[in-house]
């Protein structure tokens, strides 16, 4: 036997529509914030309807997201309109509609104008400006795919008033002013005060009707406590995370590292010969380190103050090709003897690739001062680190036999990935950039392997070089 679906309506013109032969007169009202007794009879019309065991159909619907930004004179705010939830609230037809964004985009920036305020805690107003939006697929765990509205804001504060850009009350009604089961989450984004840089939003509220009153409550945003120091710590650590999530600039020191402990044959046909000592390699490893920590310097310091502007897919082509030359001088010397030129010249391009990460977060003069010191200490944290437990495994590996092998599976593992990415950074999808991407994880993994490997046969070289004893 089926079990019929009962329904249950969201918006207040669709619990007007139903009459009150459905629900019972006054429901309408719930528009009027004085309508309690309206409010009343609607909310115990919804939850009665909710309680009914296998009848009501609760499809998850998507939420809003309002996404913000906090600078030192203005709060930049990312809106996010699910097309279903924004149609229910106005009427216009978005669903299936493949001239959605060209027929709507005007009409949605006149609309947001309306339901879009924020005002300091004395009540002030700030100034808020629409963006043109854009059209986006998206995705919410128990939604499944869905389009919708992205639209940029700017939300600037009264000059004169001693007003806080982290101290603020926003009144964002759109959609849950008419469908009362919508939810609009709102969360900081970008904070530099208080170490939020973009890659972890902290949730400090979520808008919706209150059913009570069929009012929409605004919602204080109070974001002081932050400090300098926090913010320095923050972009340290953001510099670190950069590192240990970038497979392509770690690759890219290793393989030009991996032939450090070795001393190169010059003849008609170049080659690396046997272990250079530990002095030597350590010499090599410091050089080599030094060279390319001061050319991405240099160039993370004239990419974030936008004195060298260079788009970025240029840059991540030059990566990928700055990976492949070393790998294959890793396989038989290229440029024996200018390590140390090579590595500054990627240095350069690999600054600019982590000049684009400060330069997006729009800093103050003093706050990106700051960030170019505390982000360049966080890479080179982690490099240091990634070097110090990875180099000293390479010499002991370099004393033994298994070291060819162990170099050229390693610079052929590194021209590999480097041709994936040159190819998908040239807009040539390939198994090979994929398979690159993936490979950040095993980073450790490979590091235990070379560990055991260097013990192993240095332990082994050991026991095979041992007098013989007397008879």
């Amino acid at each position: 036997m089926t079990t019929p679906e009962i329904t249950v309506p969201s918006t207040l013109s669709e619990i007007a529509g139903r009459g009150p032969a459905a629900y019972g007169s006054g429901i309408r009202m719930l528009t009027t914030p004085t309508g309690s007794r309206s409010a009343l009879l609607t909310w115990l019309l919804v939850l009665i309807l909710a309680l009914l065991p296998g009848q009501a159909a609760a499809h998850p619907m998507p939420t809003t997201t309002v996404q913000l930004d906090i600078h030192s004179g203005y709060v930049s705010a990312e809106l996010a309109l699910p097309l279903n939830e924004l149609q229910l609230a106005t009427g216009w037809t978005l669903l299936g509609n493949g001239a959605a964004l060209e027929v709507y985009s005007s009409r949605l920036k006149a609309y947001l104008l309306k339901h879009l305020v924020a005002t300091t805690p004395s009540g002030q107003a700030w100034t808020v400006t629409v963006g043109t939006p854009t059209l986006t697929q998206a995705e919410q765990t128990m939604t499944g795919p869905y389009q919708e509205f992205v639209v940029a804001a700017r939300l600037v504060p009264p000059t004169g008033a001693g007003a806080s850009t982290h101290t603020f009350t926003l009144k964002y009604d759109a959609i849950v002013h008419q469908v009362v089961t919508h939810s609009i989450l709102v969360s900081v984004r970008q904070d530099w005060e208080r170490g939020l840089n973009g890659e972890t939003p902290v949730q400090v509220g979520i808008i919706r009707t209150d059913t009570r009153t069929g009012t929409v409550p605004p919602l204080q945003v109070n974001q002081g406590g932050g400090s300098v120091w926090q913010g320095f710590a923050g972009i340290f650590l953001l510099g670190v995370h950069h590192i240990a999530k970038g497979t392509d600039h770690l690759l890219f020191l290793l393989t030009l590292l991996l032939p450090a402990p070795l001393l190169v044959v010059v003849g008609r046909r170049p080659h690396w010969g046997t272990f250079g000592g530990t002095r030597q390699s350590l010499l090599n490893i410091v050089k080599i380190t030094t060279a390319f920590t001061v050319g991405h310097s240099l160039t993370l310091l004239l990419g974030t103050l936008r004195i060298v502007n260079v788009s970025d897919a240029p840059i991540e082509v030059l990566i990928a090709i700055s990976i492949l030359v070393s790998a294959v001088h890793a396989l038989r010397p290229l440029f024996p003897g200018r390590e140390m030129l090579v590595a500054t010249g990627f240095g350069l391009i690999h600054g600019l690739a982590f000049s684009y990460t400060l330069a997006a977060l729009n800093l103050s003069a003093w706050q990106a001062a700051l960030s170019l010191l505390g982000f360049n200490l966080g890479i080179e944290a982690m490099q240091l680190l990634v070097i110090a437990v990875t180099m000293p495994w390479l010499i002991l590996l370099a004393r033994t036999p298994l070291y060819p092998p162990v170099r050229v599976v390693g610079a052929s593992i590194a021209v590999l990935a480097s041709l994936g990415w040159l190819g998908a950074r040239l807009g040539v999808v390939n198994p090979l950039g994929t398979l690159a991407d993936t490979l950040s994880p095993y980073g450790p993994w490979v590091i235990v392997g070379l560990a055991v490997l260097a013990l192993l046969g240095f332990g082994w070289s050991k026991l095979r070089n041992a007098p013989s004893p007397a008879p």
